[in-house]
């Protein structure tokens, strides 16, 4: 139990004893006592006095002289105006931080026989092109929150659906056939997504000369976007991958093959996976006849030109195209079908896609229409919506092949991350293999932990440079002070130091300790919230000013060569339960920590 479920529920039996009163715990309000006032947990006690039927101060006095009186957790109190603020006694703040040390899972709650099933879907790659930051982003997001909600007790089935048809993938495929002269990922030593990824760039560099050309002759632009030969080739290509043409469909499931190789080698080095992949070549039949089934039903409807639509305007929406004239799907059919194949795959209790907010519409009328053809989930789905990420010099634009690569991203903050260690000095005494290790985890962790402290609604600007600082509210600075407490614990051992289980009462904290204390006690709490707000970004700013809170303690307190015994064996205690929840965080979020630095 944390400090402040301490005090809620000591306050609600002081309400009961006093004034006679059931009251609901969410009427009391809790809050760490200001600065430049005596406390360390202030109540407010404006909504009690409807219950009291006294005055603000009067009201607060009461409670407090009932919480010094019959509770040893408060030692003396104080009021002002309408606020009762608390000193919590010595040896509750011991009691505390054993109970934190006694729990190795501190601030998790694991996933029990009726704990809700949860699906999430992230990723969602196109297999024309590779992975790029707004992947990342997502992907991250899509990671730390299947993280935080198995911390919460929920049972997670992580999910991709991978974008492998349509006349996108088709231009990657004529390219590769028309310029590539048998080209392999073994021929040329290029990663399979990112030679893919060069005939889709290819592609369109061809079809704006085509274009350019009929231009010239005198046609006009719209017109010669749809005759460019090019385009009318791809599209060619797709009606005979529609119908099973065998050669179109052996390049392929070829082609597919060399991305999906790729795609596997990025998520291994980004650290994310999935439970589940499914593939629209495979689901997009399935949503046709799930909309066929609903024209029948009448819950849509058929144009004169033989198209299917949805009319959502009751709904307060508009009118929705499901299958276009030549019976084809769009990508709402698609995602429909793959809600079906997900609902028989799986008991969904929630499902949370991870998709940007460019999308918001989209999964607006995808949540009605799940509704409309029975998923009982469909209604309340959430579209988790996140901003777009940059970089400083701009926006990514693929078609032109100035995409912003996963792999080259990862690469670059890991050369960073090896470069300021090493100026720094902080490699010194390491092999050549533990250096690239922590570069790797320095590197990896300063691109995660930058992306993920922001507010997910939001755009962003990733500043590599600024990411990788080991000051300031970056993932180096909380990895370095992880390492530093690591450090500190391996000393003490090898000086035969014997950590105890559980601290003598005793030891009298000072008023650095009693916060870092208050601080961590506030971690199940953070992650209780972080999982009903869906916010990564609450984790990482915990993470954060613990570790501004250790740093302000370690600066002002010897722990290795404290004043008296009891203080170095307290000081050993609190800060290996510093080291233990900046891991949990940390790992929530996705990022390793290294044991030196």
């Amino acid at each position: 139990m944390n400090l402040e479920d301490q005090i809620t529920e000591l306050v609600l039996a002081a309400v009961k004893e006093l004034y006679g009163a059931d009251v609901p715990a969410k009427t009391l309000q809790i809050q760490k006592t200001r600065a430049g006032y005596e406390g360390n947990v202030t109540i407010v006690v404006f909504p009690l006095t409807r219950i009291s039927r006294k005055s603000p101060e009067t009201t607060a006095a009461e409670i407090g002289d009932y919480l010094v009186g019959n509770s040893g957790a408060v030692s003396r109190y104080n009021v002002v105006k309408g606020f009762l603020n608390l000193v919590v006694s010595p040896g509750t703040w011991i009691d505390l931080l054993n109970s934190i040390n006694a729990n190795n899972h501190f601030g998790e709650t694991p996933a029990g026989a009726g704990s809700p099933l949860v699906m999430i879907e992230y990723s969602s790659p196109n297999t024309n092109k590779p992975l790029h930051l707004g992947h990342v982003r997502n992907n991250l997001l899509g990671w730390s929150l299947s993280r935080i909600l198995a911390a919460n007790g929920c049972k997670v089935v992580k999910t991709n659906i991978v974008n492998d048809r349509g006349i996108h993938i088709c231009k990657s495929m004529l390219a590769w056939l028309k310029y590539g002269n048998g080209e392999t990922p073994q021929s040329s030593g290029k990663k399979g997504d990112h030679l893919i990824g060069d005939y889709y760039v290819a592609f369109d560099a061809h079809y704006r000369e085509e274009v350019k050309t009929l231009v010239a002759g005198g046609m006009d632009e719209e017109t010669a976007k749809r005759e460019a030969p090019l385009i009318k080739e791809a599209h060619e290509m797709l009606v005979r991958w529609e119908r099973g043409d065998e050669q179109v469909r052996a390049l392929w499931r070829r082609m597919n093959s060399w991305v999906y190789a790729g795609f596997d080698e990025t998520y291994r080095m980004l650290g994310v996976s999935f439970d589940k992949i499914y593939y629209e070549s495979e689901t997009y039949l399935e949503g046709r006849g799930k909309v066929l089934e609903g024209l029948e039903r009448g819950l849509f409807y058929r144009r004169e030109d033989g198209s299917v639509w949805a009319d959502l305007r009751d709904d307060g929406l508009d009118e929705k195209l499901l299958l276009r004239s030549d019976g084809t799907s769009v990508y709402m059919t698609q995602d429909i079908g793959t809600a079906k194949l997900r609902y028989e795959d799986y008991p969904i209790d929630k499902m949370i896609y991870v998709v940007g907010n460019e999308q918001n519409y989209h999964f607006q009328v995808l949540s009605i229409l799940l509704d409309k053809l029975g998923f009982k989930w469909g209604k309340d789905l959430t579209h988790f919506s996140y901003g777009m990420v940059e970089l400083p010099a701009g926006r990514m634009k693929s078609r032109e092949g100035t995409v912003v690569d996963a792999d080259d991203l990862m690469a670059e903050m890991i050369h960073r991350a090896r470069s300021v260690a090493d100026e720094a000095g902080k490699f010194a005494d390491m092999s050549g293999e533990e250096k690239s290790d922590v570069a790797r985890i320095v590197g990896l962790g300063a691109l995660k932990y930058f992306i993920l402290k922001v507010d997910a609604r939001k755009n962003m600007l990733f500043n590599p440079e600024e990411s990788i600082d080991f000051n300031g509210n970056t993932g180096p600075f909380i990895q370095y002070t992880y390492a530093r407490i690591r450090s500190i614990l391996r000393k003490a051992f090898a000086s035969g130091t014997v950590i105890p289980e559980t601290l003598d009462t005793g030891y009298l904290p000072t008023e650095k300790e009693r916060e870092l204390i208050q601080k961590l006690s506030e971690y199940p709490a953070v992650v209780c919230q972080a999982g009903a707000d869906y916010s990564p970004s609450a984790i990482a700013n915990y993470c954060y000013d613990l570790t501004k809170e250790f740093n302000r303690f370690y600066h002002d307190y010897s722990v290795l060569n404290a004043e008296s015994t009891p203080a170095l064996l307290f000081r050993l205690v609190l800060s290996a339960n510093v080291a233990k929840v900046i891991k949990s965080a940390m790992g929530l979020l996705g990022i390793e920590v290294p044991e030196r630095m």
